[in-house]
């Protein structure tokens, strides 16, 4: 570091690029405490694009489940929708490419995904324990 203070430099401006391009390539995030005041406020659509196998294990309420694989086929309805869109997946990541692929400025990714909801305290409703018996109060972690 002390002998090539320019590479160290360049290095170091590559990495900040990276970050913010990423930050813009992945889409606006919401966070999860945020979600409800925008549902309340702005009547906000919640679609999550999480296999629907992983949906009915738990679901945000009020979300509406479209895979990511499933998506293309709806995309003009999805960008015909006036109010905020929050897309969810498990993590973040995946919802990142679906907010670029719907391409429209109003629509946001769950910060964290279902995971980063749980990690708030926050509700999921739907899930199906294994004996059976729905769940619609607070999920428990692991």
């Amino acid at each position: 570091m002390g002998n090539h203070p320019v590479l160290f430099g360049i290095l170091l401006l590559l990495i900040i690029l990276f970050f913010t391009l990423e930050n813009k390539r992945s889409g606006k995030k919401i966070a999860p405490n945020a979600l409800g005041i925008l549902v309340n406020s702005q009547n906000a659509q919640i679609i999550d694009i999480r296999a629907k196998k992983k949906f009915e294990t738990g679901y945000i309420q009020g979300s509406r489940n479209i895979p990511f694989t499933q998506l293309k086929d709806h995309l003009e309805e999805i960008r015909a929708i006036d109010v905020p869109v929050v897309i969810v997946c498990d993590m973040g990541i995946q919802a990142g490419a679906a907010v670029q692929l719907i391409g429209k400025p109003n629509v946001f990714r769950l910060d964290g995904g279902i995971g980063g909801w749980q990690a708030a305290g926050m509700p999921l409703v739907g899930g199906v324990t294994k004996k059976g018996k729905t769940v619609t109060g607070k999920a428990k972690s692991r």
